[in-house]
């Protein structure tokens, strides 16, 4: 089944989703929050390198390349069918250029150096097990100059409040956060519950 994400300019991103496989075969609200947040231009992504976390069905990341940014979208093995996929369907609206990696959090980052200057993550944390690896991956991706986007929901059910509390608190250890107002925001695509920070490496 297909989700479209409308543009300011020009036709409709079309993203394939699928019934089964998971969180990441399916776009959630912080994706579609986060790709309109870059739409509204705050950050300049013509001709800059951005890599994407944990891109799922590849919405943030294929929307940035459709603003002139070239755009390495990662996830893991089983998701590079369904990124292919979004990357061919939307080729047409892309003015940068886009492809797709496999990157597992944790481990060695050496082909995606230099770093990027921007990098996009979409709804990455839930699992409490893997924000060790995820802010590992960070820190060895990230320069002095890396932007990073982080867009969450914040889920009040279970252990969900508490992976969040955590997951700030050791991204403090070695970022600066900036929380972005939400009138700065897409005047649509915005939400209490879902928030964007920009993160930067402490000097």
């Amino acid at each position: 089944f297909v989700r479209e994400l409308e543009r300011r300019a020009g036709p409709a991103l079309r993203l394939e989703q699928r019934a089964a496989g998971g969180v990441g075969c399916v776009v959630w609200d912080a994706a579609l929050v986060l790709a309109k947040f870059l739409e509204t231009g705050a950050c300049p992504l013509a001709r800059r390198h951005v890599l994407e976390l944990g891109a799922g069905t590849g919405a943030v990341g294929i929307m940035a390349a459709t603003l002139g940014a070239n755009v390495t979208v990662t996830d893991l093995e089983e998701l590079q069918e369904l990124l292919m996929v979004n990357i061919e369907n939307n080729k047409h609206l892309v003015t940068g250029s886009v492809r797709t990696k496999v990157l597992k959090w944790g481990e060695d980052v050496t082909e995606f150096q230099p770093p990027p200057d921007y990098i996009l993550m979409a709804d990455c944390i839930y699992y409490e097990e893997s924000l060790e690896p995820l802010l590992k991956t960070l820190k060895d991706l990230t320069g002095p100059d890396t932007c990073v986007l982080c867009c969450y929901e914040q889920r009040t059910v279970g252990k969900n409040p508490e992976i969040e509390r955590k997951y700030l608190e050791l991204l403090q250890r070695d970022f600066e956060l900036e929380k972005i107002p939400l009138d700065r925001q897409d005047e649509e695509y915005r939400s209490e519950d879902i928030h964007i920070l920009s993160i930067h490496r402490r000097r």
